[in-house]
């Protein structure tokens, strides 16, 4: 908006520095063109000016930074306003399937797909895999999610994220590229996976959305391994009813909880580090419920109770901490089918439980001193309580940690990060 702030109406002149070899196209006040004469702005008044760039899609495969100038002529005085834009070739997927009811969506395009690593992927709304379908995601390869985007992973489909260490993570992110959206949670959907017949994510980042995963009754086991899942405005992992087997991953500052175990499951948590430090640096206001949660009931849509076992929740060498007095809730229904079978072993722990001895295992309640919360540096500084007392046997099953780095078979640190 161009705004007039003078008690008298002003006449100005607008054009584009580039002129017609501008990448950039303008709309002065419902009039397209690039150079317009005697605009006329009324007194206490406004216009609106519209800006577009075209890109050449061919151009690179890595981003192109255009500019331009809007030149504004007042009276002889001379003011204007930098454009510039960042364009980048991509494969994009845009919903084609139009259902009477439901969301659109996009399918993969074919029946083994696999997205490779050349150009990044773009998402826009929901993006699904459908049964019997595979997706296979390439070591190094960049999705970003446009608004409310969802990638879904139907009953009996497969999706593998094929990661390496660092540098060449798969990336999920939202697709807002200025430094001020770089953390900014809530940026796009989720990741929803359903009775999976194969899933296997390794080496990812995930970051900046509503949910990370959600995980619903999946039957066959969920692999999630040296994989770091970050700044949600919902949740980290949400799991409802299902199997994940799970190590040296990383699962921090979310706005409700990190790890949510919902509805019974069986989960296996090794080195892992859930730390929730929501509000406290970002300045998104503070958290007030558990980084982890677990429950092994619910009701049906007539208000009856179901009950759900949860027959197995085990960490082993696990951080799980943050600012709140009690970062670990239980749900657990009293009744004859309630089974609530979960293991703390050799883990350090925010909580103010007293724990049945047979629940845990070289428990520590002390902080584990991590390096750099404000920058989620999770790694563990010296004097932690975390150094050097893994249980061995868990350790030496991991050897490279979430930095790649070697991990010690005796004397491991818990978590995440070795040191």
């Amino acid at each position: 908006m161009v705004h007039n702030n003078n008690n008298q109406a002003v006449v100005t002149s607008i054009k584009l520095q580039g002129s017609y070899t501008s990448p950039f196209v303008i709309n002065v006040d419902g009039q397209p063109g690039t150079n317009f004469s005697n605009v006329k702005i009324p007194a206490n008044d406004s216009i609106y000016i519209f800006t577009q760039v075209n890109i050449d899609p061919l151009n690179a495969n890595n981003p192109s930074l255009v500019k331009d100038s809007l030149v504004f002529t007042t009276n002889g005085n001379v003011q204007w306003v930098d454009l510039q834009a960042y364009g980048w070739n991509a494969y994009y997927y845009y919903p084609n399937v139009f259902l009477a009811s439901g969301p659109a969506f996009s399918l993969i395009n074919a029946s083994d797909s696999v997205w490779k690593s050349d150009k990044p992927h773009v998402i826009f709304g929901y993006l699904v895999v459908p049964p019997h379908y595979r997706l296979t995601v390439e070591a190094g390869t960049s999705i970003y999610m446009h608004d409310s985007a969802v990638i879904v992973v139907d009953s009996a489909a497969t999706l593998t994220m094929a990661g390496n260490p660092p540098p060449n993570q798969v990336t999920i992110q939202g697709d807002r590229l200025e430094p001020a959206y770089k953390y900014l949670p809530g940026q796009w959907n989720q990741i929803q996976l359903y009775k999976t017949a194969n899933c296997r994510i390794s080496w990812a980042v995930i970051q900046n959305g509503t949910t990370g995963i959600q995980a619903d009754s999946s039957i066959s086991t969920i692999k999630i391994d040296h994989t770091i899942i970050k700044s949600m405005s919902g949740y980290g992992l949400l799991a409802l009813g299902a199997t994940i087997a799970s190590d040296d991953c990383l699962i921090a500052d979310c706005q409700y909880s990190c790890l949510v175990l919902y509805y019974g499951g069986s989960y296996t948590f090794n080195q892992c580090t859930f730390a929730d430090y929501w509000g406290i640096y970002n300045g998104y206001g503070q958290r007030s419920t558990a980084l982890l949660q677990m429950n092994n009931h619910y009701q049906s849509i007539t208000g009856q109770p179901i009950y759900r076992s949860m027959t197995k929740a085990y960490f082993g060498n696990c951080i799980i901490y943050g600012p709140l007095t009690e970062e670990v809730t239980f749900d657990s229904a009293n009744s004859s089918q309630d089974i609530m079978n979960y293991y703390f072993q050799s883990c350090v722990i925010k909580t103010a439980h007293s724990y049945p001895p047979n629940h845990i295992s070289n428990l520590s309640l002390l902080d584990p001193l991590f390096a750099n919360i404000p920058a989620d540096g999770y790694e563990v500084n010296n004097g932690s309580p975390a150094l050097g007392n893994a249980y061995s046997f868990i350790s030496s099953q991991y050897p490279s940690d979430l930095a790649d780095q070697p991990r010690q078979a005796s004397g491991a640190t818990i978590g995440a990060y070795e040191k």
